[in-house]
């Protein structure tokens, strides 16, 4: 009898181990994501009008030159294009939204599929004008340059650049382009155009609909976040959050603390510090040197002093 229970329990635990090794033969673990995908526009511009076309590009940057194919979203709609290019021939309206991209590659344990890359966004006007603004961001002291493109390109006569419906420049003749130079936060805002020509001896105008143009400053003002620090009592970690919108290759920025505007410690390039737990206000502030650029924090007051 305890033999016999003896020989099931071994059975058991040897089917146990097969199963186990098959299903590791069987379903390998696939690696998690550790890439990227980017998508590039590589013709046209992020608002054409119906019928035109545009190219977007996917490529994977692993640095290893992997072989990858790709598949394709419009939202959270995948597509039937596979190949490294997506092309929009004579678009339609309705192809308008967010595109996306992902990586594809076979490997020895399974396929690989990296992170969705950041979306372009392609507008598809049905319309007559179309107002065309940059795709990268838009920052305080920079000049915008703004296109009010008209379908079929006719002899323009006058063009008029509109923001929240309030003309604010007017052109006569067939130069379509405006630029707004050393821009403010008072100059974001929505933006429209208008534009007219004649035609047989008639006067013909069209308009776009608004796009909205926002305005950013390179360094948004600091907000200082006061954290205890888990490893020891004794000391409190200072976070400096920051948004920093300069362009690429940017220059790096310096960070500093203080108490009771008192500078604890030297510059640091870490937008955080470590320093020992003490009552007071503390504030921060981050400093582009190579341009000159700072901006402060509010204070923010941590514990209670002493009287």
């Amino acid at each position: 009898m305890c033999f016999s229970q003896t020989a099931v329990a071994m059975d058991t635990v040897i089917s146990l181990l097969v199963l186990s090794t098959l299903t590791q033969l069987v379903a390998p673990d696939v690696p998690s994501p550790t890439f990227s995908a980017v998508v590039e526009l590589m013709s046209g511009h992020s608002k054409i009008f119906s019928g035109e076309n545009i190219r977007l590009r996917c490529s994977v940057p692993d640095g290893n030159r992997s072989r990858w194919s790709y598949l394709w979203f419009r939202g959270s709609e995948q597509l039937p294009q596979s190949g490294e290019h997506l092309v929009l021939w004579k678009a339609r309206v309705q192809e308008s939204g967010k595109y996306y991209c992902q990586g594809l590659r076979d490997t020895a344990v399974g396929d690989i599929r990296t992170q969705l890359s950041l979306p372009v966004e392609i507008t598809v006007d049905g319309g007559w004008a179309i107002l065309q603004i940059p795709r990268h961001p838009i920052l305080v002291g920079d000049t915008l340059n703004i296109t009010c493109r008209v379908r079929a390109n006719p002899q323009l006569e006058e063009v008029f650049l509109y923001k929240d419906d309030v003309e604010v420049m007017r052109q006569r003749g067939p130069n379509p382009h405006f630029s707004l130079s050393i821009l403010t936060l008072k100059d974001q805002g929505m933006y429209s155009c208008r534009a007219s020509w004649d035609i047989d001896r008639l006067t013909r105008s069209v308009s776009s609909s608004k796009t909205s143009v926002k305005v950013l400053e390179v360094l948004s003002q600091p907000i200082l976040e006061i954290v205890p620090n888990v490893i020891s009592s004794e000391k409190i970690k200072l976070i400096c959050h920051v948004q920093y919108n300069a362009p690429a290759p940017a220059p790096p920025i310096n960070y500093f603390f203080y108490k009771n505007d008192n500078r604890l410690g030297p510059a640091t390039s870490e937008n955080y510090d470590l320093v020992r737990k003490a009552p007071g206000e503390y504030s921060c502030k981050a400093k582009v040197p190579q341009t000159g650029i700072s901006r402060w924090s509010e204070p923010k007051r941590f514990g209670q002093e002493r009287v």
